[in-house]
């Protein structure tokens, strides 16, 4: 997740805190819409934390 935080940052000129959160917003919607996709989503999204 962190990959594509920094790209999100670099790429649409937001600050890191904004692009974490936008990457947030978009896995939630995502398992909010397909929850069968749940365990993928928090996989693919999981950070080094």
């Amino acid at each position: 997740m962190n990959e594509l935080i920094e790209r999100l940052a670099a790429e649409a000129g937001l600050t890191p805190e904004q692009a974490k959160k936008a990457v947030e917003t978009i896995a939630a919607y995502v398992k909010e819409k397909f929850p069968m996709l749940g365990g993928a989503v928090d996989n693919i999204f999981k950070t080094g934390e």
